[in-house]
This record gives structure tokens, sequence and C-alpha cells, in this order.
């Protein structure tokens, strides 16, 4: 029998500075009192496409796809406080992207281009940084709150400088992420 793998693919935010700045920015999340999940801080990254639970083989040949991935280092800015879906009804408080969106949405088109070619479907891109999944809504005022007064804040600028393909394992504890593929970003 083949093992099932479930994955994603990744930019991970390791930047120190950045981190510290989101590690703030989740104690004001949890001290708004709503019910709320931090994500872990070794944990923290944008998701360029999520893939589920694959067999092993499939995931070698995407693997094998994304060796083609073209792309120069460059910056991201993280900016802005908001929510999934909306306010009415949360279930995540993300960070927005700023400056460079252009290009993560471009290696989002190629690795789109990957996976279609490998017969996957065509998934539609909104890049964030998920902060923290909301369990329960206990204080909506002072989210909404907190969304307003860091709507248009940068926090930081961070360098992209590879793509990550990524094992998750759920636990009890939480998700853990073990990178199984990383393609770095030419000169």
């Amino acid at each position: 029998m083949t093992e099932v793998i479930r994955c994603f693919i990744s930019v991970d935010v390791e930047d120190s500075g950045i981190l510290q700045i989101i590690q703030n920015l989740q104690k004001r999340i949890e001290e708004t009192e709503n019910i709320v999940k931090t994500v872990e801080v070794e944990n923290l990254h944008l998701t360029l496409r999520f893939l589920g639970e694959l067999p092993q083989p499939a995931v070698k040949r995407i693997m094998d796809g994304l060796k083609s991935l073209s792309f120069k280092p460059f910056k991201i800015e993280f900016k802005g406080l908001g929510v999934f879906p909306n306010l009415s009804y949360v279930r995540v408080v993300w960070v927005g992207v700023g400056e460079g969106v252009d290009k993560l949405e471009n290696l989002h088109s190629q690795i789109n281009g990957v996976l279609k070619r490998l017969g996957f479907g065509v998934e539609e891109f909104s890049p964030h940084l998920t902060l923290a999944r909301v369990k329960a809504i206990r204080n909506r005022p002072g989210l909404a709150k907190l969304l307003d007064e860091y709507r248009d804040v940068s926090f930081g600028y961070m360098d992209v400088t590879s793509v990550r393909v990524k094992k998750s394992a759920l636990t009890p504890k939480g998700p853990i992420y073990t990178t199984i593929m990383e393609v770095k970003a030419g000169p």
C-alpha cells in the first residue's frame, strides 16, 4: 500500500525581526479575549498551494515538476491585518502582503502551471500569513478595533529566497511541518 502524504507548497517565514513582530501581534489577538489558537512561530508560512493528502508517487511527480520553477530572490512586505471569511463569521486572522505580492502571484502561477500539467485543477491565490485560527468569538468589537488599528500598517519586509514542499503531520498538539523539498531562487 502506498503511503499518503498531507502536504503543501509554501514560503516559510524565518526572518527573526518579522517573527518577533508577528508574535507581538498574536499576543494582541489573544488579548481580545476571543478563543483563538495562534500558529506556532516555527510553522509560520505563506501557502502558495495546499495539496492535501496525496499518494507518495503523486508527491514525487509534483516535486519533479517544481524543479522547473524559475525566480530570483525578492522582498515581500507584510502589511495589514484581516480575517477570513469576514467579521460576521471569523475563522482565521491573517496578515496580508503589500509590496512583492506580484512576485508571489507569479510563483503561484508557475506552480499552478506545473500542477495543471500533472492533471490537478487550478486554484485562486489569496496571499496571506495565518496568525490565528478562531475557535469562538467572545469580543467582536475588540477584534474589530484591532483590525481597524492595523488595517494599513506595514509590519516589515522579508527576503524570499526559496519555495518549499512541506509534509504536514496532524497531531493532537497541532501540526508538525517537515520540509521534503526546497527550490532555491536563481541568481
